[in-house]
Protein backbone atom coordinates (compact mmCIF):
# COMPACT_ATOMS: atom_id res chain seq x y z
CA UNK A 1 0.00 0.00 0.00
CA UNK A 2 1.36 3.42 -0.94
CA UNK A 3 1.81 5.70 2.08
CA UNK A 4 0.05 9.05 1.98
CA UNK A 5 2.30 11.97 2.93
CA UNK A 6 0.79 14.43 5.39
CA UNK A 7 2.23 17.60 3.91
CA UNK A 8 1.06 19.45 0.84
CA UNK A 9 3.41 21.01 -1.73
CA UNK A 10 1.10 24.02 -2.12
CA UNK A 11 1.69 27.15 -0.02
CA UNK A 12 -0.08 27.33 3.30
CA UNK A 13 -2.46 30.32 3.33
CA UNK A 14 -0.81 31.67 6.48
CA UNK A 15 2.63 31.64 4.84
CA UNK A 16 1.76 33.11 1.45
CA UNK A 17 3.70 36.27 0.70
CA UNK A 18 5.62 36.26 3.96
CA UNK A 19 9.23 35.50 4.81
CA UNK A 20 10.52 31.94 4.67
CA UNK A 21 9.24 30.29 7.84
CA UNK A 22 11.95 28.34 9.67
CA UNK A 23 10.47 28.45 13.16
CA UNK A 24 8.38 25.28 13.19
CA UNK A 25 9.83 24.33 16.58
CA UNK A 26 8.23 27.46 18.04
CA UNK A 27 4.83 26.77 16.50
CA UNK A 28 3.41 25.19 13.39
CA UNK A 29 0.76 26.53 11.01
CA UNK A 30 -2.58 24.82 11.52
CA UNK A 31 -3.00 22.24 8.80
CA UNK A 32 -6.11 23.11 6.74
CA UNK A 33 -7.36 19.54 7.21
CA UNK A 34 -7.15 19.98 10.98
CA UNK A 35 -9.10 23.23 10.77
CA UNK A 36 -11.70 21.57 8.58
CA UNK A 37 -12.17 18.69 11.03
CA UNK A 38 -12.63 20.91 14.06
CA UNK A 39 -14.89 23.56 12.50
CA UNK A 40 -18.23 21.70 12.91
CA UNK A 41 -17.56 21.52 16.66
CA UNK A 42 -17.35 25.29 16.76
CA UNK A 43 -20.66 25.69 14.94
CA UNK A 44 -23.31 22.99 14.61
CA UNK A 45 -21.95 20.22 16.86
CA UNK A 46 -22.00 22.35 19.99
CA UNK A 47 -23.44 19.88 22.54
CA UNK A 48 -21.85 19.11 25.90
CA UNK A 49 -20.34 15.62 25.55
CA UNK A 50 -21.36 14.81 29.13
CA UNK A 51 -25.05 15.36 28.46
CA UNK A 52 -27.50 12.54 27.74
CA UNK A 53 -29.58 14.04 24.93
CA UNK A 54 -29.06 13.76 21.15
CA UNK A 55 -27.02 16.98 20.88
CA UNK A 56 -24.31 15.34 23.00
CA UNK A 57 -23.91 12.10 21.10
CA UNK A 58 -21.81 13.25 18.16
CA UNK A 59 -19.53 15.50 20.28
CA UNK A 60 -19.02 12.64 22.72
CA UNK A 61 -18.21 10.22 19.92
CA UNK A 62 -15.85 12.75 18.34
CA UNK A 63 -14.08 13.27 21.65
CA UNK A 64 -13.44 9.58 22.10
CA UNK A 65 -12.43 9.12 18.48
CA UNK A 66 -9.83 11.87 18.94
CA UNK A 67 -8.59 10.17 22.09
CA UNK A 68 -8.09 7.02 20.07
CA UNK A 69 -6.24 8.86 17.31
CA UNK A 70 -3.74 10.32 19.81
CA UNK A 71 -3.37 6.95 21.50
CA UNK A 72 -2.69 5.25 18.17
CA UNK A 73 0.14 7.64 17.38
CA UNK A 74 1.77 6.94 20.75
CA UNK A 75 1.16 3.19 20.97
CA UNK A 76 -1.08 3.80 24.00
CA UNK A 77 -4.63 2.83 25.00
CA UNK A 78 -7.32 5.47 24.48
CA UNK A 79 -8.16 5.54 28.21
CA UNK A 80 -4.55 6.53 28.91
CA UNK A 81 -4.93 9.87 27.08
CA UNK A 82 -5.95 12.92 29.13
CA UNK A 83 -6.68 16.09 27.16
CA UNK A 84 -5.26 19.36 28.52
CA UNK A 85 -5.10 22.96 27.33
CA UNK A 86 -1.32 23.17 26.91
CA UNK A 87 1.92 21.29 27.26
CA UNK A 88 2.72 23.34 30.34
CA UNK A 89 -0.51 22.16 31.95
CA UNK A 90 0.25 18.55 31.02
CA UNK A 91 3.70 18.89 32.59
CA UNK A 92 2.13 20.38 35.73
CA UNK A 93 -0.36 17.53 35.98
CA UNK A 94 2.42 14.98 35.60
CA UNK A 95 4.89 16.49 38.06
CA UNK A 96 2.64 17.98 40.72
CA UNK A 97 0.19 15.13 40.33
CA UNK A 98 2.83 12.47 40.91
CA UNK A 99 4.49 14.21 43.86
CA UNK A 100 1.27 14.89 45.75
CA UNK A 101 -0.17 11.44 45.01
CA UNK A 102 2.99 9.80 46.37
CA UNK A 103 2.30 11.32 49.78
CA UNK A 104 5.91 11.27 50.93
CA UNK A 105 7.26 13.84 53.39
CA UNK A 106 10.42 14.63 51.41
CA UNK A 107 9.99 13.37 47.83
CA UNK A 108 12.81 13.69 45.34
CA UNK A 109 12.19 14.89 41.78
CA UNK A 110 14.99 14.57 39.24
CA UNK A 111 15.23 16.51 35.98
CA UNK A 112 18.05 17.82 33.80
CA UNK A 113 19.66 21.16 33.05
CA UNK A 114 18.34 21.76 29.52
CA UNK A 115 14.74 20.88 30.31
CA UNK A 116 11.89 23.15 29.18
CA UNK A 117 10.95 25.91 31.67
CA UNK A 118 7.51 24.32 32.08
CA UNK A 119 9.25 21.43 33.85
CA UNK A 120 12.03 23.36 35.56
CA UNK A 121 9.70 25.99 37.00
CA UNK A 122 7.25 23.34 38.17
CA UNK A 123 10.11 21.58 39.92
CA UNK A 124 11.06 24.80 41.69
CA UNK A 125 7.42 25.28 42.74
CA UNK A 126 7.28 21.74 44.12
CA UNK A 127 10.42 22.49 46.11
CA UNK A 128 8.98 25.74 47.42
CA UNK A 129 5.39 24.68 48.09
CA UNK A 130 5.49 20.94 48.70
CA UNK A 131 8.86 20.27 50.30
CA UNK A 132 10.24 18.37 47.33
CA UNK A 133 13.96 17.81 46.93
CA UNK A 134 14.90 18.67 43.34
CA UNK A 135 18.01 17.30 41.64
CA UNK A 136 19.03 18.78 38.28
CA UNK A 137 21.35 16.55 36.26
CA UNK A 138 24.09 18.09 34.09
CA UNK A 139 24.42 17.48 30.36
CA UNK A 140 27.49 16.98 28.22
CA UNK A 141 28.71 19.15 25.35
CA UNK A 142 26.09 17.68 23.03
CA UNK A 143 23.32 18.31 25.53
CA UNK A 144 22.89 14.67 26.51
CA UNK A 145 22.19 13.29 29.98
CA UNK A 146 24.58 10.55 31.12
CA UNK A 147 22.54 7.63 32.47
CA UNK A 148 25.29 7.11 35.06
CA UNK A 149 24.47 10.56 36.48
CA UNK A 150 20.87 9.48 36.97
CA UNK A 151 21.97 6.27 38.65
CA UNK A 152 24.05 8.29 41.11
CA UNK A 153 21.14 10.63 41.88
CA UNK A 154 18.39 8.05 42.40
CA UNK A 155 17.47 6.98 45.93
CA UNK A 156 14.57 5.49 47.87
CA UNK A 157 12.82 8.88 48.07
CA UNK A 158 12.80 9.47 44.31
CA UNK A 159 9.20 9.80 43.14
CA UNK A 160 9.64 11.09 39.61
CA UNK A 161 12.24 11.62 36.91
CA UNK A 162 11.33 14.12 34.17
CA UNK A 163 13.47 14.22 31.03
CA UNK A 164 12.35 15.62 27.67
CA UNK A 165 12.45 13.53 24.51
CA UNK A 166 13.92 16.25 22.29
CA UNK A 167 15.31 19.66 23.10
CA UNK A 168 13.41 22.56 21.59
CA UNK A 169 16.57 24.55 20.75
CA UNK A 170 19.11 21.95 19.61
CA UNK A 171 16.83 19.03 18.77
CA UNK A 172 19.03 16.64 20.78
CA UNK A 173 17.32 13.34 21.59
CA UNK A 174 17.72 12.10 25.14
CA UNK A 175 18.17 8.37 25.94
CA UNK A 176 14.67 8.19 27.41
CA UNK A 177 14.28 4.40 27.37
CA UNK A 178 17.53 3.87 29.29
CA UNK A 179 16.61 6.56 31.82
CA UNK A 180 13.13 5.09 32.31
CA UNK A 181 14.58 1.66 33.03
CA UNK A 182 16.89 3.14 35.67
CA UNK A 183 14.08 5.12 37.29
CA UNK A 184 11.93 2.01 37.52
CA UNK A 185 14.69 0.14 39.37
CA UNK A 186 14.06 2.57 42.24
CA UNK A 187 10.28 2.49 41.90
CA UNK A 188 10.19 6.00 40.44
CA UNK A 189 8.03 7.20 37.57
CA UNK A 190 9.46 8.61 34.35
CA UNK A 191 7.77 11.62 32.77
CA UNK A 192 8.81 12.72 29.30
CA UNK A 193 7.91 16.06 27.75
CA UNK A 194 7.71 14.97 24.12
CA UNK A 195 6.31 18.22 22.75
CA UNK A 196 9.04 18.56 20.13
CA UNK A 197 9.37 14.87 19.31
CA UNK A 198 5.82 13.66 18.69
CA UNK A 199 5.01 13.82 15.00
CA UNK A 200 8.63 14.35 13.95
CA UNK A 201 10.00 10.96 14.99
CA UNK A 202 8.28 7.74 16.06
CA UNK A 203 7.31 7.94 19.75
CA UNK A 204 6.01 4.71 21.31
CA UNK A 205 5.27 4.90 25.02
CA UNK A 206 5.62 1.13 25.49
CA UNK A 207 8.99 0.95 23.76
CA UNK A 208 10.24 3.95 25.75
CA UNK A 209 8.91 2.55 29.01
CA UNK A 210 7.60 5.95 30.13
CA UNK A 211 4.81 6.38 32.66
CA UNK A 212 3.76 9.91 31.66
CA UNK A 213 4.29 11.74 28.37
CA UNK A 214 3.33 15.22 27.19
CA UNK A 215 1.96 15.92 23.69
CA UNK A 216 1.45 19.45 22.35
CA UNK A 217 -0.83 20.23 19.43
CA UNK A 218 0.69 23.47 18.16
CA UNK A 219 4.00 21.70 17.60
CA UNK A 220 2.27 19.27 15.20
CA UNK A 221 -0.07 21.40 13.06
CA UNK A 222 -3.00 21.70 15.47
CA UNK A 223 -4.10 24.97 17.13
CA UNK A 224 -2.63 26.36 20.31
CA UNK A 225 -4.63 25.20 23.31
CA UNK A 226 -4.74 21.53 22.26
CA UNK A 227 -2.52 19.15 24.24
CA UNK A 228 -2.60 15.85 26.10
CA UNK A 229 -0.87 13.83 28.78
CA UNK A 230 -0.36 10.09 28.43
CA UNK A 231 -0.94 8.52 31.84
CA UNK A 232 -0.02 4.86 31.99
CA UNK A 233 -2.68 2.61 33.45
CA UNK A 234 -2.07 2.22 37.15
CA UNK A 235 -0.29 5.56 37.67
CA UNK A 236 -1.93 7.64 40.42
CA UNK A 237 -1.98 11.42 40.03
CA UNK A 238 -3.51 14.25 42.02
CA UNK A 239 -5.86 16.20 39.72
CA UNK A 240 -4.77 19.53 38.32
CA UNK A 241 -8.35 20.84 38.15
CA UNK A 242 -11.10 19.72 40.53
CA UNK A 243 -14.77 19.52 39.68
CA UNK A 244 -17.03 17.36 37.58
CA UNK A 245 -14.78 14.38 37.03
CA UNK A 246 -13.98 14.79 33.34
CA UNK A 247 -10.79 13.29 31.90
CA UNK A 248 -10.63 10.41 34.36
CA UNK A 249 -11.11 12.88 37.18
CA UNK A 250 -7.69 14.42 36.50
CA UNK A 251 -8.86 17.60 34.75
CA UNK A 252 -12.36 18.79 35.45
CA UNK A 253 -14.24 21.13 33.14
CA UNK A 254 -16.40 20.59 30.09
CA UNK A 255 -14.15 19.23 27.40
CA UNK A 256 -13.17 21.40 24.45
CA UNK A 257 -14.30 18.97 21.78
CA UNK A 258 -13.14 21.14 18.88
CA UNK A 259 -9.56 21.24 20.12
CA UNK A 260 -9.57 17.56 21.00
CA UNK A 261 -10.72 16.78 17.46
CA UNK A 262 -7.97 19.05 16.13
CA UNK A 263 -5.33 17.20 18.14
CA UNK A 264 -6.69 13.83 17.09
CA UNK A 265 -6.71 14.79 13.41
CA UNK A 266 -3.18 16.18 13.70
CA UNK A 267 -2.08 12.91 15.30
CA UNK A 268 -3.52 10.88 12.44
CA UNK A 269 -1.83 13.13 9.87
CA UNK A 270 1.43 12.83 11.78
CA UNK A 271 1.23 9.04 11.62
CA UNK A 272 0.74 9.24 7.86
CA UNK A 273 3.62 11.69 7.63
CA UNK A 274 5.99 9.39 9.47
CA UNK A 275 4.95 6.46 7.28
CA UNK A 276 5.43 8.61 4.20
CA UNK A 277 9.05 9.51 4.90
CA UNK A 278 8.57 13.10 6.05
CA UNK A 279 11.42 12.75 8.54
CA UNK A 280 13.89 11.96 5.78
CA UNK A 281 12.60 14.88 3.69
CA UNK A 282 13.07 17.31 6.56
CA UNK A 283 16.51 15.94 7.40
CA UNK A 284 17.54 16.51 3.78
CA UNK A 285 16.35 20.13 3.94
CA UNK A 286 18.11 20.66 7.27
CA UNK A 287 21.38 19.21 6.00
CA UNK A 288 21.19 21.18 2.75
CA UNK A 289 20.78 24.39 4.74
CA UNK A 290 23.72 23.51 6.96
CA UNK A 291 25.93 22.69 3.99
CA UNK A 292 25.02 25.89 2.16
CA UNK A 293 25.86 27.97 5.25
CA UNK A 294 29.14 26.13 5.77
CA UNK A 295 30.13 26.60 2.13
CA UNK A 296 29.13 30.27 2.09
CA UNK A 297 30.82 31.11 5.39
CA UNK A 298 33.83 28.79 5.50
CA UNK A 299 35.20 28.11 8.97
CA UNK A 300 32.60 30.31 10.67
CA UNK A 301 29.63 27.94 11.14
CA UNK A 302 29.52 25.72 14.23
CA UNK A 303 26.86 23.14 15.00
CA UNK A 304 25.42 23.24 18.51
CA UNK A 305 24.31 19.88 19.87
CA UNK A 306 24.65 16.34 18.64
CA UNK A 307 25.08 15.81 14.91
CA UNK A 308 23.54 12.31 15.11
CA UNK A 309 21.07 12.23 18.00
CA UNK A 310 18.71 15.05 17.07
CA UNK A 311 15.41 15.80 15.42
CA UNK A 312 15.38 15.61 11.62
CA UNK A 313 14.20 19.20 11.26
CA UNK A 314 16.39 21.08 13.74
CA UNK A 315 19.58 23.00 12.97
CA UNK A 316 21.15 25.11 15.69
CA UNK A 317 24.33 26.87 14.60
CA UNK A 318 26.56 29.70 15.77
CA UNK A 319 28.25 31.89 13.19
CA UNK A 320 31.49 33.53 14.21
CA UNK A 321 31.52 37.31 14.29
CA UNK A 322 27.77 37.93 14.57
CA UNK A 323 25.09 37.95 17.26
CA UNK A 324 22.13 35.71 16.54
CA UNK A 325 19.47 38.37 17.04
CA UNK A 326 21.36 40.86 14.87
CA UNK A 327 21.84 38.25 12.15
CA UNK A 328 18.10 37.53 11.98
CA UNK A 329 17.26 41.23 12.05
CA UNK A 330 19.53 41.70 9.05
CA UNK A 331 17.83 38.84 7.19
CA UNK A 332 14.13 39.81 7.08
CA UNK A 333 13.58 37.29 4.29
CA UNK A 334 13.38 34.53 6.93
CA UNK A 335 11.56 33.97 10.22
CA UNK A 336 13.59 32.02 12.78
CA UNK A 337 14.63 32.17 16.43
CA UNK A 338 17.59 32.49 18.74
CA UNK A 339 17.85 30.92 22.16
CA UNK A 340 18.86 34.15 23.81
CA UNK A 341 16.53 36.23 25.95
CA UNK A 342 16.15 39.99 25.75
CA UNK A 343 15.63 41.99 28.94
CA UNK A 344 15.47 45.78 28.67
CA UNK A 345 17.51 45.73 25.47
CA UNK A 346 20.21 43.43 26.88
CA UNK A 347 20.51 39.92 25.46
CA UNK A 348 21.52 37.02 27.69
CA UNK A 349 22.79 33.65 26.42
CA UNK A 350 20.49 30.66 26.11
CA UNK A 351 20.48 28.60 29.34
CA UNK A 352 20.35 25.47 27.18
CA UNK A 353 23.57 26.33 25.37
CA UNK A 354 25.39 27.52 28.47
CA UNK A 355 24.42 24.30 30.26
CA UNK A 356 26.15 22.47 27.40
CA UNK A 357 29.35 24.39 28.17
CA UNK A 358 29.26 26.92 25.33
CA UNK A 359 30.80 30.27 26.15
CA UNK A 360 28.71 33.43 26.06
CA UNK A 361 29.97 34.59 22.65
CA UNK A 362 29.10 31.33 20.92
CA UNK A 363 25.75 31.06 22.71
CA UNK A 364 24.79 34.61 21.75
CA UNK A 365 25.74 33.87 18.14
CA UNK A 366 23.33 30.94 17.92
CA UNK A 367 20.29 30.72 15.67
CA UNK A 368 17.76 27.90 15.49
CA UNK A 369 16.48 27.04 12.02
CA UNK A 370 13.62 24.54 11.96
CA UNK A 371 11.84 23.67 8.69
CA UNK A 372 8.54 21.83 8.59
CA UNK A 373 5.61 20.54 6.56
CA UNK A 374 5.45 23.43 4.08
CA UNK A 375 9.19 24.01 3.71
CA UNK A 376 10.62 23.51 0.23
CA UNK A 377 14.11 23.30 -1.32
CA UNK A 378 13.55 26.80 -2.70
CA UNK A 379 12.91 28.06 0.83
CA UNK A 380 16.22 26.59 1.96
CA UNK A 381 18.08 28.23 -0.92
CA UNK A 382 16.49 31.61 -0.12
CA UNK A 383 17.19 31.30 3.60
CA UNK A 384 20.81 30.29 3.15
CA UNK A 385 21.49 33.16 0.75
CA UNK A 386 19.88 35.67 3.12
CA UNK A 387 21.84 34.44 6.15
CA UNK A 388 25.15 34.34 4.28
CA UNK A 389 24.63 37.88 3.01
CA UNK A 390 23.68 39.12 6.48
CA UNK A 391 26.65 37.40 8.13
CA UNK A 392 29.07 38.70 5.51
CA UNK A 393 28.00 42.22 6.45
Amino acid sequence: MTARPAWRPVPHPGLAGGPVYLDYNATTPVDPRVAEAMTPHLTTLFGNPSSAHPYARRPRAALEHARGQVAELLGARPREIVFTASGSEADLLALRGAVIAAGRPRPQVITQATEHPAVLQTCHALERLHGARVTVLPVDGDGLVDPAALTAALDEDTVLVSVMAANNETGVLQPVAALAALAHEYGALLHCDAAQAVGKIPVDVRALGVDLLTVVGHKMYAPKGAAALYVRDGVALEPVVYGGGQERGLRAGTENVALAVALGTAAELAARSLDGGEGARLAALRDDLHQRLADGLPGRVHLNGSAEQRLPNTLNVSIDGVLGHELLAAAPQIAASTGSACHSGTHTPSPVLTAMGLDADRALAAVRLSPGRWSTPADIETAAAALIKAAAG
